[in-house]
This record gives C-alpha cells, sequence and structure tokens, in this order.
C-alpha cells in the first residue's frame, strides 16, 4: 500500500470527524452552557460513550500496550478490572451529587461548584490552576502520541513533528466548531469504533500469527514467559499495582473533561446506567489492547525507534490498509481525549479565572468566544512542548493522573462532610500538591515502602482537609448547608 494511501485514510477519518461536528455546530446555542455541556441534555449511550472515548488516549492505545509488553499481562487487571470499578464507583459517589448540585445552582465547573460553597473565588481559582498545569502535560501526551504513531506507521516518511502537528491542526478545527454536543456525538462513533476495530486487530493478530495455542507456546519459550506466566513481578507489586488502580481511578474522576461529564447528564436513570456499565466497558477495551502487547513480546517483535509496540505488531500481522484504520482511529481516540481536555481547560480558565479575576460582568456571548480562542491558544502551547517529547508517554500519563488525584479526597470531604472549612480543603489541596510536585523532582527510592508517591500525596490531602478543619472555624460567606439541603432528581 503507497504511503499515500495510508495517509488518505488517516486524513479521510479525521474529516469525518470534523464533518460530525460541522452538524453539531448548526444546533449548538452561542451560549457557554450549551457549548461546555450540550444545556444538560445527554442521554444513556452518548454520556457513557462520550466519557469511554474522552479516556481513550494515547495512553490507552500506546503505554498500556508498551507497560504490558515489558513487564506482563497483570495491566489488564490494573487498569481494566480494577481501575474500572473504582472509577465506576466514584462515578456514583462524586459524580451523582456533583450532577444534582449542577442542576440545582447551574454549576459549569468543578472550581464553581466548590467556590460558591466555600465562598472564595481564590479557592475557584486555585482548582482551576491545579487543573490546568496537569492538563497541559495530559494534552500534550497526545500529541506525542500521534506523532510517534505516524511516524512508525509510515516507516519515517511522516516526521513525529508532521503527526504531532496533524492532529493538533484538527482538534482545534474540531473544538472550536463543534463544542461538547459535537464532541459527544463523534465519541459515540469514534468509542464504539475503537472497541469494534481493537477486538478485530486481536483477533487477525491471533489467526495471523497461528492461533491462542500458537502465540501462548511461543510466550512460553521466550525468555519472558516464565515471569509473563506467573501471577507477580518484581515489576507488579502489589504495592505497586494498588497504587497505580487508586491513583488512576482517583484521578480520572477529578480530569475537567471527565468531571464536566458528572454535570451533562439528561436523568438520575441516565447516570445510574452510565456508572453501572462502566466497568464492562474497561475490561472490553483493555483486555485486546493490552493482550496485544503481550503476544508481540512472545512473537519476538522489537519496539524500534517509535517507542511503540501496536504498530509494530499491527504492520507485522495484518495488512497495511487495516493498521493504518486502527491507528487512525486511535488517532481520532487521541483527538477525543484532546478536544474534550481542550473545551474543558477553556471553562476552567474563563469562568473559573478570567471572569471572578478579570471581568465579573462577562456577557454569555463574549465568554462563548473567549473559550474558543482560549482553545487555539492552550492547543498550540501544548504542540510547542510536545516537539522535545521531555518523557516517555507512561510518565507523562502517570504524573497527570496522579496531579490530579491530589484533589479527589478533599472534594469527596467537602461534599459529604458539613464540617469542613475553607481553611480545611485550601490546606488539603495545597498540601498534596507541593508534596506530589517535590515527589517529582526530588524522589526518595524506597521512603514510602513501595505505595507511589501519588498515593501518599492523596493520603497527605485528606488528613490536611480533615485536620484543618477540625482546628479552624467557618468563614462567615462559607455556605454550609447547600451540598446537604434536600436535592432534588427530579
Amino acid at each position: 500500500m503507497s504511503l499515500e494511501l495510508q495517509v488518505g485514510i488517516i486524513v479521510g477519518y479525521l474529516v469525518l470527524a470534523l464533518a460530525i461536528g460541522l452538524v453539531a455546530y448548526r444546533v449548538t446555542e452561542r451560549t457557554a452552557e450549551d457549548f461546555y455541556l450540550a444545556s444538560r441534555t445527554v442521554g444513556t449511550v452518548v454520556l457513557l460513550f462520550t466519557t469511554f472515548a474522552t479516556l481513550l488516549s494515547a495512553f490507552t492505545f500506546f503505554a498500556g500496550p508498551n507497560v504490558a509488553y515489558r513487564n506482563g499481562p497483570e495491566y489488564v487487571l490494573v487498569m481494566g478490572l480494577m481501575d474500572g470499578i473504582i472509577f465506576a464507583i466514584l462515578w456514583y459517589v462524586i459524580g451523582y451529587k456533583q450532577w444534582l448540585l449542577g442542576k440545582r445552582y447551574d454549576y459549569v465547573t468543578l472550581g464553581e461548584m466548590l467556590g460558591d460553597r466555600f465562598g472564595s473565588r481564590r479557592l475557584r481559582g486555585l482548582v482551576a490552576g491545579v487543573s490546568l498545569l496537569w492538563l497541559f502535560p495530559y494534552v500534550m501526551l497526545q500529541q506525542v502520541g500521534a506523532g510517534t504513531a505516524l511516524e512508525a506507521l509510515t516507516d519515517g516518511a511522516v516526521s513525529y513533528g508532521l503527526g504531532a502537528g496533524l492532529i493538533t491542526l484538527f482538534m482545534i478545527l474540531y473544538v472550536v466548531v463543534a463544542g461538547f454536543r459535537g464532541i459527544a456525538w463523534t465519541d459515540t462513533l469514534q468509542g464504539a469504533f475503537m472497541l469494534g476495530a481493537t477486538w478485530v486487530a486481536a483477533l487477525w493478530v491471533l489467526v495471523a500469527a497461528g492461533g491462542l495455542a500458537e502465540v501462548t507456546a511461543a510466550l512460553q519459550s521466550s525468555p519472558a514467559g516464565e515471569e509473563f506466566f506467573a501471577l507477580g513481578s518484581d515489576f507488579y507489586t502489589p504495592q505497586w499495582m494498588l497504587s497505580t488502580a487508586i491513583v488512576i481511578g482517583f484521578g480520572v474522576a477529578m480530569f475537567p473533561q471527565v468531571n464536566q461529564r458528572f454535570f451533562v447528564a439528561g436523568s438520575k436513570t441516565v447516570l445510574k446506567r452510565s456508572f453501572a456499565l462502566w466497568p464492562v466497558l474497561c475490561v472490553a477495551l483493555f483486555l485486546p489492547a493490552f493482550m496485544l502487547g503481550v503476544w508481540a513480546q512472545g512473537l519476538g517483535l522489537e519496539m524500534g525507534d517509535s517507542g511503540n509496540i501496536l504498530p509494530v505488531i499491527l504492520g507485522e500481522y495484518t495488512p497495511l490498509w487495516f493498521a493504518a484504520l486502527v491507528i487512525a482511529g486511535a488517532m481520532a481516540a487521541m483527538m477525543s481525549s484532546s478536544d474534550s481536555m481542550l473545551l474543558s481547560g477553556s471553562s476552567y480558565f474563563t469562568r473559573d479565572i478570567y471572569r471572578p479575576f478579570v471581568d465579573s460582568t462577562l456577557s454569555a456571548r463574549r465568554e462563548d468566544l473567549l473559550a474558543r480562542v482560549g482553545v487555539v491558544v492552550f492547543a498550540v502551547a501544548t504542540f510547542v512542548a510536545s516537539l522535545y517529547n521531555p518523557a516517555t508517554l507512561f510518565e507523562i500519563g502517570e504524573a497527570a493522573f496522579s496531579g490530579f488525584a491530589q484533589l479527589a479526597l478533599p472534594v469527596l470531604v467537602a461534599l459529604y462532610w458539613r464540617g469542613t472549612t475553607r481553611a480545611g480543603i485550601t490546606a488539603g489541596i495545597v498540601g498534596s500538591q507541593l508534596f506530589y510536585l517535590s515527589s517529582l523532582f526530588t524522589p526518595v527510592p524506597g521512603t514510602y515502602a513501595g505505595w507511589s508517591a501519588g498515593l501518599v500525596g492523596m493520603l497527605l490531602g485528606l488528613a490536611l482537609t480533615v485536620a484543618v478543619s477540625w482546628l479552624t472555624a467557618p468563614a462567615a460567606d462559607e455556605r454550609r448547608a447547600i451540598y446537604f439541603d434536600e436535592l432534588s432528581a427530579d
């Protein structure tokens, strides 16, 4: 297959997504709430798949199979089973209450919800600032993934920078045009496509390699076979597996693009169906995706210069047109993550930083325009940073998950404990963030007995929130009752 046809398949898929965005643009109102939340009218299928597709990032399609390739299949347990269950629980415990509060008070962002309860624009700005800090590297991760995938698929004919630039251009066009409604519609298409394509890819590789028995035998006889068939290893320690699953599950709940989806459901029934089906979708996707990485180890494939195993095994065992189609879908999935991140990041900036600190009289139409400009600026900045590719996909993703996870327990305490004070939640957020940031730059091996710095930071945030709240009085302008007033689901 010619290079032109491979690139044509990828570009064609992205153009299809853009076309859906144009249709959505025609029915989107020029208001911030409709641009950000589709006026809170999303149904079960769209909510489930837009959340699903939003998390189908470069971490899923490249970092995850890479970890399984190097270290074995236990990563399916961490990301597929444990993390799926943890997030489903949090979707109910945090997400349902956020939905009730958003329905009552018209909140659009997490910062609005907390700032209103604690009577503090500084807390609102703090939450937005922390979220934007960790959102930046995760958007960059999608651009890094797209660049390396295209470079590997085309044997270097499409450079890393050109690949990263391609997805950046498309996601800017898409977000500026489509808003949340278009993103949600396209996410539904992309989530369903990638779920099906990943299973077809796994089955295709199995058939081409001689069947499951042949691939299993090859893995057993490989240098990594003994370790891969034994549960646990020096890498997959109980502490590491639990730390990773907990931090990622709680981190996902605080990702702006995921957290805002807690506000968009059209009804209580939509929410309940969505979080009940979530663990099933996680296992259904991660099992074939990560097993492709495991099988590549047994089949003796080398990762190569790209640093990603998925394009290698697809290129080896499937036709080039199919490999290009899967990579196109993976890039579209990365775009579905990036566009949601850009949209949410824009809302955090306009509503939680610009409006309270710069222009409190900001009109809805002007906010809508500012949001679209913010998308362009943020996307270009992350693209420039991605050209330096400072770390592996796994390292970038893990840092972002852990950074967001530091917000989760202070927020959870505030939602369910009336005694939480402004000083308490501020101390919990600031203390845990400073601890985790310091761990990234001054790591001390063995300090936490195998438990990750992200998990230790979460526990520190919980302790600070409770202790400082216990020792301080609520501020005069706190609205302590609003989280506990009768909230109707009707």
